[in-house]
């Protein structure tokens, strides 16, 4: 009867990662006794008679583990752990060193100031040499692993960003045709319920354009290096009277107070700054406390920079406000059916930091939280590398 191949007992079992040692020792016979203790199939021994020899190895190869002798001509062990110390590619090997010579607490301190993770006197014993050394390679193995899982959730998590990017440039025309035609049913029809509903698709197409547009950002910001600006002379007051204007016919039970002083013009980019404004209102006037007023100023007395703030009554509890600036951030607290996607504030720091500006919070030390941006006047587009 044929057994099946696939059968547990017939699949061949993986073979852990090959991993390489290095044995540094002038005197061949100490290099051959060593290799046949440390002989096994996953493990490459690589053998040095000196010094010079052990770093052109080094430079050719990634070590999971080197044995150094220490008594050599011309570079003894300690020379070679301190030039290994000294070169980013050898630093983190760990090092064992091997001596003939009687036990003398001098050399040990030495040893493991020149780097060592311990220090061994012939004759070894082979269990002890044996195990020592599989603990080393057992860590080297899960480096080499998490490095490899490393680079692919980095590739997965770019190829993601870019779907995502497509997906919401290509979800742009059909939801462009949907509010145009909610828009036009809303005017041309006389039904009272027909006009509610348009008027519902409106609001929710509208919403999701935001949500859209609040994707597409932050897939510029993480593939492109950076949000792109478009900068020219640009009134911050008088865009900023225009985004209070429209937060206020939306939330018509709520006060909004603007202050302004100084000069605010500058060359910045008057779409992204009216994201930076409509986001820090709108963030605002959603979680401050509904009876008190939102205040804003803006700040235009200094000749380099221009400032703007945002303050309403209510506190940002502590372990909330290390990762206030973070992406979908929302599964941190409950949020409601009208709210976003949780980019709005990181979309404000990215565009802040594009302008060569930033932005910062203050919440806790009064009923207050202010969110705070200063921007440059003037400024070269930031690009991340």
């Amino acid at each position: 009867m044929l057994s099946d191949p696939n059968s547990p007992s017939k699949k061949a079992v993986p073979m852990s990662p090959r991993v390489k040692c290095l044995l540094v020792d002038d005197l061949e016979e100490n290099l051959l006794a060593l290799s046949a203790l440390l002989h096994r199939e996953d493990v490459q021994i690589l053998r040095a008679r000196s010094g010079s020899e052990a770093l052109e190895l080094l430079l050719a190869h990634d070590v999971a583990l080197a044995f150094l002798d220490v008594q050599m001509p011309e570079m003894d062990g300690f020379e070679l752990a301190e030039l290994m110390r000294g070169m980013e590619r050898t630093r983190n090997v760990p090092i064992i060193f091997v001596t003939a010579g009687a036990s003398d607490q001098h050399r040990v301190f030495k040893g493991y100031d020149a780097g060592a993770v311990d220090f061994l006197y012939k004759p070894l014993e082979p269990h002890v040499l044996r195990n020592k050394a599989e603990v080393f390679f057992q860590l080297h193995r899960q480096k080499q692993q998490l490095s490899e899982q490393l680079d692919e959730l980095t590739e997965t998590l770019r190829l993601n960003e870019m779907f995502t990017a497509v997906l919401g440039h290509d979800l742009r025309n059909p939801l462009s045709a949907i509010i145009t035609g909610a828009d036009l049913l809303q005017r041309r029809t006389e039904d009272e319920a027909v006009r509610k509903a348009a008027g519902r698709m409106l609001a929710s197409g509208k919403r999701m354009g935001r949500m859209i547009e609040d994707v597409l950002d932050l897939a510029r910001a993480r593939l492109a290096g950076g949000i792109p600006l478009k900068r020219e002379e640009t009134d911050f007051g008088q865009l900023l009277h225009r985004i209070v204007q429209e937060h206020q016919a939306a939330w018509p039970e709520r006060r909004i107070e603007v202050s302004q002083q100084g000069n605010s013009v500058g060359n910045w980019d008057p779409d992204r700054l009216a994201q930076v404004a409509s986001n820090l209102i709108g963030n605002a006037l959603q979680h401050g406390a509904p009876t008190e007023p939102i205040h804003i100023r803006l700040d235009g007395t200094r000749d380099d920079a221009i400032t703007f703030s945002v303050e309403n009554v209510g506190v940002i509890p502590d372990d909330m406000q290390q990762s206030l600036f973070d992406p979908f951030r929302s599964g941190q607290r409950q949020r409601g059916r009208k709210e976003g996607l949780g980019l709005g504030l990181y979309i404000v720091q990215q565009i802040a930091q594009a302008h060569q500006g930033e932005v910062t919070v203050e919440s806790g030390t009064t009923r207050y939280t202010v969110f705070r941006v200063v921007l440059p006047r003037r400024g070269q587009d930031v690009v991340k590398l």
